[in-house]
């Protein structure tokens, strides 16, 4: 995906923000009035941070996003964030897809060693998905967000690249 996808990335991330609010960090509320330019923006890759899109027909069905750590002793990882396949496509592959083509192209990040993700404790076919590719859990963060009153549990998992 590059800048000139913003318009369909905006309307898939607020989409996916709608349908599984305790899946993001972030919410509805904050994306729907972000600046196109910024949206913009975030969309072109670089060599720290790209996103990938699955398109069908050329509707943007599914997507996620790199990010490698800037910090001198954590530059060794990076992360998966904004993970999000439309529920019509959902257990077709498209989400594994997406998810190993990020590999493929984290792997060539110079002395890039793991990559990190957080998944919601109970989204078990997420968590399916992840450990399928290799992903492993390393600890759960209770209470990991909170809306309200409701709290969701996050596992913490990683895939080592060596």
């Amino acid at each position: 995906m590059d800048s000139q996808d913003a318009q369909i990335y905006r309307e898939l991330r607020l989409k996916s923000l709608k349908e599984n609010p305790e899946a993001f960090l972030t919410t509805y509320e904050i994306e729907k009035d972000k600046p196109i330019e910024q949206l913009r923006r975030n969309l072109i890759a670089s060599d720290h941070r790209f996103t990938l899109g699955a398109f069908i027909n050329g509707g943007l069905i599914g997507i996620v996003t790199f990010v490698r750590e800037s910090n001198p002793k954590i530059v060794h990882k990076g992360n998966i964030y904004a993970m999000y396949v439309t529920p019509e496509f959902r257990e077709k592959g498209i989400g594994k897809s997406l998810v190993q083509e990020l590999i493929n192209k984290a792997k060539h990040c110079e002395g890039l060693e793991q990559i990190n993700l957080t998944v919601i404790s109970n989204n078990n076919a997420a968590k399916r998905l992840y450990e399928t590719i290799g992903f492993v859990t390393y600890g759960t963060e209770q209470n990991a967000l909170k809306n309200g009153y409701q709290y969701w549990d996050e596992n913490l998992m990683v895939l080592r690249l060596n």
